[in-house]
């Protein structure tokens, strides 16, 4: 048992202790490991986590990975031999926890009317980047986004403020969806594809945040009493919206976040969004995590033998790969996976909200340093 990290601890564990690795076909994972090598060959390194775990720890593996052959008992063997899988525990004993994320197709316009009447902005030019040094002592850490007003560095207009009318006039739209949910629902999950009314695709994916931290507007419903929480999901919440259209700004408006896209390829429709580790994701095996803690590339082993749905009615329980973050994913065994796009990844992502444990896999040459 290795800890000395706040609130959690790392067990090496042997892939025979894994649930359900025998029967996993770790395959998909190989295309977004050569993209992180690629990645990191060509631009900066992965930030390095809190767990301590570097680019340059994944680099050989990612490297050996090229000349595997892609069937799913050679991609098996290929980390048995070259990693130590360490289970991932929490030191007040709660289990791990996954949900998913997905993305939305929106229908939209190029030209705004009545119908077609809430947009999809661009980062404004008045969007800064602010940290540690440059962060005003009356804004709390959270805030990395800000709006600069003269001299000062102030906090950027919230969601209710842009949805009255900040943004206006300023040719920061890409495209106008004819739903404001779909829009808020895009923004939850950082990335859509946009389809326009003549057939043509679109992708647009996160470029920057108004600064505001996420409030979930689930809580809010289940704190209201308005959905169980044993009923919360994303299609719930949809149909709550749906049925109480007179309550849908003041609901929205909760989640002070805002999120600005930039325009991305869809040169491959089979593959997700660009994310934050610079690749695309893949579905069904990309998951994001807490950047603050893990590094991305890095290969985890998720098991949630409750979570069956996305399995044909068997347990969860699969290798993948760290792409991804949110600013909803906090701690070292908190989890988003990534179900792919359109209305049936959606479905599938919807329901996802179950105990999970976490494994990662760390290349053998590192292991050592976590007492494997």
């Amino acid at each position: 048992m290795t800890d000395g990290w706040p609130g959690y601890n790392l067990q090496a564990v042997d892939f025979d202790d894994l649930p359900g690795w025998s029967g996993d076909d770790p395959t998909p994972l190989l295309g977004g490991m050569a993209a992180c090598l690629d990645h990191l060959q060509k631009a900066k390194p992965y930030r390095t986590g809190s767990l301590g775990l570097t680019a340059d720890d994944l680099l050989a593996l990612l490297q050996l990975a090229r000349d595997i052959t892609q069937d799913a008992s050679s991609v098996r063997a290929f980390f048995e031999e070259h990693c130590t899988p360490f289970l991932i525990s929490q030191a007040d004993g709660r289990r791990g926890f996954v949900t998913a994320f997905y993305e939305p197709e929106v229908e939209v316009s190029s030209r705004p009317n009545e119908i077609w009447a809430y947009p999809f902005y661009r980062r404004p030019d008045d969007l800064i980047d602010i940290d540690d040094v440059s962060r005003p002592p009356d804004m709390t850490p959270d805030y990395v986004f800000a709006r600069q007003s003269g001299e000062a560095i102030v906090p950027y207009p919230d969601r209710k403020q842009i949805d009255s009318g900040y943004l206006d006039g300023r040719g920061m739209e890409i495209a106008w969806a004819r739903s404001k949910v779909d829009v808020f629902f895009a923004h939850v999950q950082g990335a859509a594809r946009l389809r326009f009314q003549d057939g043509e695709i679109k992708r647009i994916t996160y470029a920057a945040k108004a600064g505001h931290a996420f409030s979930p507007i689930g809580r809010l419903l289940i704190d209201r009493g308005e959905i169980a929480r044993s009923d919360i999901s994303m299609q719930s919440i949809r149909a709550w919206l749906n049925s109480n259209p007179e309550h849908v700004d003041a609901v929205l408006w909760h989640n002070r976040s805002y999120i600005f896209f930039r325009e991305a390829d869809v040169s491959d429709p089979a593959l997700g969004p660009i994310a934050a580790a610079k690749v695309p994701l893949i579905p069904g095996r990309a998951l994001a995590v807490d950047r603050q803690i893990h590094t991305f590339g890095f290969p985890f082993f998720i098991h949630a033998e409750k979570l069956t749905h996305l399995d044909s009615g068997g347990p969860f329980a699969r290798s993948m790969l760290a792409l991804d973050t949110g600013s909803a994913i906090v701690g070292p065994v908190r989890g988003d996976i990534f179900t792919g796009s359109g209305y049936e990844a959606g479905e599938l992502a919807g329901t996802v909200r179950h105990d999970a444990d976490f494994y990662i896999l760390i290349p053998k040459a590192a292991a050592g340093r976590y007492g494997g």
